[in-house]
This record gives C-alpha cells, sequence and structure tokens, in this order.
C-alpha cells in the first residue's frame, strides 16, 4: 500500500482508531501512575585468558578460556553459566529471596530482573539486578558473583580432580600390567632357557660351523677305522669280540700256566698210549690230571672272560697272531670310539639345528613381551608423572575470573522513566491505532476505492460519477436534493460534468461503428445504475440526439421514479399485448423518450429472452440515435445477459462502497463465461476521502440563490 492509501484508510477508520488510541493513552497514564520506583545494583567481573600461576609453577596449563567455537565469544558462555537454575536457585535460596506475597521466588522471576552485559571492547561482564530496596539489588549481585565464583573454581577443578581420580584409578592397574608383563618375560626366559638370544644365536652358528667341521674329521677318520678292522678281521678270521677273548687269554699268565701243563699232560698222555694199553694205570692217572688241568683252565678262562669262552679254543695264540689281534681290538676300540663320537656330534649338531631354526620365533617372542613390558612400564611412569602434576595443579587452580568492582546501588530509580514511558506509550498508541483501522480495513470486503474497482474488473474505465458528499456542504445538490436527474436540472456542476464526459468517451470508444443500443448494468444493487442510465441519457439527448430510455428492471422499477411518471403500462405490455409501441413511449424531455417497465410479469426473464423483445430491440435501434436500457444487476437476475446480447454492448455501473470483492467477482465471471460485449465501466459515487489520489472535477458549479430560480427547477420537475 502506498502513503495515500493508508491516508485513505486512515480518514475512513479515524472513528475507531482515535478510540482505541485514546484507550490506550489512558491506560498507558493510569499504569504510570501506579508503578513504584525501581533501583539497580551493579558489580563487574573481570575474566582472563588463563591461569597465570600454572605459568608461575611450571606445572599445569591453568584454567583455559578459549572458545569451542571460532567466532564465539567466551564470556557469552559464562553468561549463560550466571543465568543457569542452579547459581540462580542457590542466591535465591542464600538470601532467601520472597515475591509480593510473601512465596518463594522463582528463577523465572528472578531472571527478569537480572541483567548481564558484556562491555564492548573489554573482558568485563557487568552483573545487574533491578529492585525495589537497593539494598536487596545490592546484596543479590554479591551474592550471586560469589556463588559464581565458587562454581567457577569448583569447575576449574572438577576436571583435574576427575583426572587424578581416573590416574589414581588406573596405577594399580598399570602396575599390574608391568608385573604381568615381567612375569610373562621371566617364565618366557625360563621355559625357553633363554638369557641372551643375540649372543645364544651367535654362538648356536659359531658352535653349529664347528660341529660340522668336527663331523666331517670323525666321519673321515671312522672311514679309515672301518677299513682297518676289515682288513684284521680277514686276516684273523675272528670278530673284534673273538680277538678280545683270544687275546685277553693269551695275555693272562695263570690261563697260559694251566695250558702249558695241560699241553705236557696231553703229550705225556700221547707218549704214554703208545708204550700203555689204556688200562694201564699210568694212562688213568694222566686222564685224570688231564681232567683237573681242563677243570683248572675252565676256571681261570671263566675267571678271564666270564665264561663266554670254552676252555681250549683260541686259547693260545702265536705271536704274530697275538700282536694282530691286539692290534684288531685297538682298531675296533677306535672304530667304536669314532662311531660314538661322530654320533654323540650329529646329535649335537641336530640340537643346535633344532636350537637355531627356534630362536626367529623366540626372538619374535621375546620382543614381543619386551615391548609389553616396556610399554607397561612407560604407561606406569607416566601415570606416576602426571599424578603429581595434577595434584599440584589441583591445588593451585584459582580461575579465570575476578571480582573488580563489588556491587553499587545506583542514586536514582531506572524505572519508571516517565519521558521514555510516555513516548513509547504514545509511540504504542499510535500503533494500536493503526493496527486497528488496518484490521478493520482488512475485514472490509467491499471495494473502497477506484483503483480497487478498476483492477478487479480490469475493464476500460469510461467515466467517474462523484458522490453528492463531494460538492460540499453548500452546495444545492447535497443541499436541497431537487432531482437525480443532475444533466438536467443542474448542468454546470462537477456531476454534470462527469456525465457528459461519460458521454464523450462513449462516442470515442468505437470509431468503426457506432454505438446505438447500450444496456447499463451493476454488480448488485443499489449502486446507482438507474440514476446513470437516466443522466447518460439525457447528456445525450441535449446535444441533439434522439434517445430512448428503457426501463427492463421488471422486478424493481425505478425510471418511473426518477422522471416523477406513472408506470401504468410499459415495456411488459408491449411484449405481452403486441400494442403500439406509441401509445406506451412518454416524452420526459427534449429529445429523450422514456419506456418504462410496465406491469411485473410472473416470468420477466421470458419476456425479454422472447422474439418479441428482439423485434422491438431492433425497431427502436432504426427509430432512436440511442438506446439505453436499464436492466436488474448481474447478481440477482439473468436478465442483463440476454439483453446484452440483444444490444451493441454492456456498460457496468460500481459504486465503491456498496460491491463487495466476492459479488464483484461473481459478476466478472457471469460476463467472461457468457461473453458480452463489455463496452467499458462507470465508477459512481466517487469519493475523495477514500482515494488515494484526489481527483478534482473542472467544472462550475450553479449557485441557486434567489427562490425564483429555485421556483423555476421545481417547476420543470
Amino acid at each position: 500500500m502506498e502513503i495515500q492509501q493508508y491516508w485513505s484508510v486512515l480518514k475512513r477508520r479515524w472513528l475507531p482508531a482515535a478510540s482505541v488510541f485514546g484507550i490506550c493513552s489512558a491506560i498507558a497514564f493510569l499504569n504510570l501512575s501506579t508503578q513504584i520506583s525501581i533501583y539497580q545494583a551493579e558489580g563487574k567481573l573481570r575474566f582472563t585468558r588463563g591461569d597465570s600461576t600454572a605459568s608461575l609453577t611450571g606445572v599445569g596449563a591453568g584454567g583455559d578460556f578459549d572458545p569451542l567455537i571460532a567466532d564465539n565469544n567466551p564470556i557469552n558462555t559464562e553468561m549463560a553459566v550466571i543465568r543457569s537454575i542452579p547459581i540462580v536457585q542457590t542466591t535465591i535460596d542464600r538470601l532467601e529471596m520472597r515475591d509480593n506475597e510473601g512465596n518463594r521466588l522463582r528463577p523465572s522471576q528472578f531472571l527478569r530482573h537480572l541483567s548481564l552485559n558484556n562491555d564492548r571492547g573489554t573482558d568485563l561482564l557487568t552483573i545487574a539486578y533491578t529492585d525495589a530496596a537497593p539494598e536487596t539489588a545490592k546484596a543479590v549481585v554479591d551474592t550471586l558473583m560469589d556463588i559464581y565464583l565458587e562454581n567457577h573454581l569448583r569447575e576449574n577443578r572438577a576436571e583435574t580432580v576427575a583426572a587424578r581420580q581416573f590416574i589414581e584409578q588406573q596405577l594399580p592397574r598399570a602396575e599390574a600390567s608391568v608385573q604381568q608383563a615381567e612375569a610373562a618375560l621371566r617364565a618366557f626366559k625360563e621355559g625357553n632357557r633363554v638369557a641372551a638370544l643375540e649372543e645364544e644365536a651367535a654362538a648356536a652358528v659359531s658352535a653349529q660351523e664347528d660341529l660340522r667341521r668336527r663331523i666331517a674329521e670323525a666321519q673321515s677318520e671312522l672311514a679309515s677305522a672301518n677299513a682297518q678292522s676289515s682288513e684284521f678281521y680277514n686276516q684273523l678270521r675272528m670278530n673284534p669280540q673273538e680277538a678280545i677273548v683270544a687275546t685277553a687269554l693269551s695275555q693272562s699268565a695263570g690261563v697260559q700256566e694251566v695250558l702249558a701243563q695241560l699241553q705236557a699232560v696231553e703229550s705225556e698222555l700221547a707218549l704214554e698210549r703208545v708204550r700203555f694199553q689204556e688200562e694201564h694205570p699210568m694212562i688213568a692217572a694222566l686222564e685224570s690230571r688231564r681232567e683237573n688241568l681242563n677243570a683248572v683252565l675252565s676256571s681261570r678262562v671263566g675267571q678271564v672272560l666270564g665264561g663266554q669262552v670254552k676252555p681250549g679254543e683260541n686259547l693260545q695264540l702265536g705271536e704274530l697272531r697275538a700282536a694282530l689281534a691286539g692290534d684288531f681290538v685297538r682298531a675296533e676300540i677306535r672304530r667304536r670310539g669314532l662311531a660314538d663320537q661322530v654320533s654323540t656330534l650329529s646329535d649335537a649338531q641336530s640340537f643346535y639345528n633344532q636350537r637355531i631354526n627356534a630362536l626367529p620365533r623366540l626372538e619374535q617372542e621375546q620382543r614381543e613381551l619386551e615391548r609389553r613390558l616396556d610399554a607397561a612400564q612407560s604407561t606406569y611412569a607416566l601415570l606416576l608423572s602426571r599424578l603429581h602434576e595434577i595434584r599440584v595443579a589441583e591445588n593451585q587452580n584459582v580461575g579465570n575470573a575476578r571480582i573488580i568492582q563489588m556491587a553499587h546501588a545506583l542514586d536514582r530509580p531506572i524505572a519508571p522513566r516517565r519521558g521514555s514511558y510516555l513516548a513509547m506509550a504514545g509511540m504504542l498508541s499510535f500503533l494500536a491505532a493503526i493496527a486497528t483501522a488496518l484490521l478493520l480495513e482488512a475485514g472490509d470486503k467491499s471495494l473502497r476505492s477506484v483503483k480497487e474497482t478498476r483492477d478487479l474488473f480490469g475493464l476500460t474505465l469510461l467515466g467517474m460519477i462523484p458522490a453528492y458528499k463531494t460538492l460540499g456542504k453548500d452546495s444545492p445538490l447535497n443541499r436541497d436534493r431537487l432531482s437525480e436527474v443532475v444533466v438536467r436540472d443542474f448542468p454546470s456542476s462537477p456531476i454534470g460534468e462527469a456525465y457528459r464526459m461519460l458521454r464523450v468517451n462513449l462516442k470515442f470508444l468505437r470509431s468503426d461503428q457506432a454505438l446505438k443500443t447500450i444496456v447499463i448494468t451493476s454488480s448488485v444493487a443499489h449502486e446507482g445504475k438507474s440514476t446513470v442510465s437516466a443522466n447518460l441519457a439525457m447528456a445525450i439527448a441535449q446535444v441533439g440526439h434522439r434517445v430512448l430510455l428503457i426501463d427492463a428492471d421488471m422486478r424493481q422499477p425505478d425510471q418511473h421514479h426518477i422522471w416523477h411518471t406513472t408506470n401504468d403500462v410499459g415495456l411488459s405490455n408491449l411484449i405481452v399485448e403486441y400494442i403500439e409501441p406509441t401509445t406506451v413511449i412518454q416524452e420526459v424531455a427534449m429529445n429523450l423518450d422514456l419506456l418504462t417497465a410496465g406491469v411485473t410479469p410472473p416470468d420477466p426473464a421470458g419476456l425479454l429472452d422472447s422474439q418479441q423483445m428482439a423485434t422491438l430491440i431492433a425497431n427502436f435501434s432504426a427509430h432512436y440515435s440511442y438506446v439505453i436500457i436499464d436492466t436488474p444487476s448481474l447478481n440477482a437476475d439473468a436478465d442483463v445477459l440476454i439483453l446484452g446480447k440483444l444490444a451493441d454492448g454492456i456498460l457496468l455501473v460500481t459504486q465503491p462502497g456498496v460491491v463487495d470483492v466476492i459479488s464483484a467477482n461473481r459478476a466478472k465471471e457471469r460476463l467472461e463465461q457468457s461473453e458480452q460485449n463489455v463496452l467499458g465501466q462507470v465508477i459512481n459515487g466517487v469519493m475523495d476521502n477514500n482515494e488515494p489520489y484526489r481527483y478534482r472535477y473542472v467544472s462550475r458549479e450553479i449557485e441557486i440563490e434567489d427562490e425564483a430560480a429555485r421556483e423555476q427547477v421545481l417547476a420543470r420537475l
């Protein structure tokens, strides 16, 4: 809306707007008179970025005051903390604050009197509290700052305390982890006989090389010993065991002595058998001695060999065979020793191979266990160090906030500020008045101005007829209301000029074809269509054209009232009775004839839609220069749509303040649906105070100053 439109709204709704303004102003004055003085106390806190104690002691980081969000002011966070319910409730409880009714003050009531402000460009926070008693306001600010600082210090230390408690809980676990890691490493070393794997690996490799060399040497010597032993066996035809036995017996003096005696007895027995018979006592004695010697020999052999060799078998060797047997035995002993040495060295080599193959796995397991032990020891040492630092930091933390100004109560009350209050009350009252006018205007669905009417219909504006009220109280038209035919009785008036302008606009509306038959209608009743029809007909007649004015509104005819004539017979009689039109048509002015509606029929629409009506319109158009047809409103009957098809066009009359938006839209839809030829729009009853722009009508208004002129007008009526 433009400023002119707002002004028009205020002019139309000035009375309710003024009433609302007065009521609001009265309420404001009454409220001001009942208000009590309110005092304010202020205190200041200063915030620092970090705790300087930490920088002095070198232990702990102090209370860091950096925000989490880059563009956030950390003081805003502290302001929210001060407004939090726990701090506010603690302040209320400590001061035992109560409301006017004696009840314990609620946090919401407390917060309404509390204000926090961060001084621009500083790290200062101003805490203010308002109350009717300045002492109470001062006590509240002091108490609130003390409680906040206590909470601030507790919160700063809370993180340190939580960290200390956490470390104290983790220390036994860390110590147990160290012990478990040490026990696992010790069990690993004991189970796998590990002292120093790196040194053991180097020694094992060196020992393995030495064993490989010694095994090769032993195997070479063993091969040589095997060859010697085989050669001795081939020469002696006895195995090593037999050679050992033979060698042992040949080297035994007792065995050889008995063997020599036995051999002597055997020799002697052989000689005696030559000399004597078997039954000879000498032979018997020698045989008995031989048996005794065999028994002794067997006994001594058994002592030497343990009874492994029967007496008389390989009991005596020659020197050569004895030497060979000795060498054979020594070679066999050496061979067996070398074989045992090779076997032992091979077993040692297998052991070292297995150990060397197991060393990578053992080294990996040992490194894993050592890493676990190192990690556990590092964690334990770190926890011990951090515990010491946190205990120091816990005791040295003093927070980031300081009180730099205790509460100070202002000397003068801050409320009510009468000047500001009155200015604000006046502004609010004015806004309430404006809102009232706009709400009433919004609730009014009628078309209120020329612009709204034109915008809604979108038709060509052919004329604007001013209302009688626009002519002023001293105007004879407004004072006497002598006639509705203003063009005839007051031709020089603004209203008469408006009708003549309408006549001219109609003349130049269609240059290719003259308009002869015009239907005049409106959206709803009481928009002045009958008055516009009469005055337009009169304006056309005044310039010398023969005009027929037909009142086709058979339900509520009005033309006979405007022209002060009778309505005994008229249009309905012409259609039904087929009488001569000249007997019904009346001459009401020079060049202007009137055909009234006549008797109201039961079906006006049926009569108007008849062939007789079409014939009458055609005849009238042939005999008259113009035929003006006054019809019912569009939303009341369908008569106008019937007549619109018989005429050259329809002229729509609208009056702001009478027609509403709904009716206007319905009328517009009916015109569009019936495809009528709408010539344009005439806006009737235009009032300057309803228009955003003041419409001026250039004309001369006649003044009837004497009674004679007045009588002349009355005579014409």
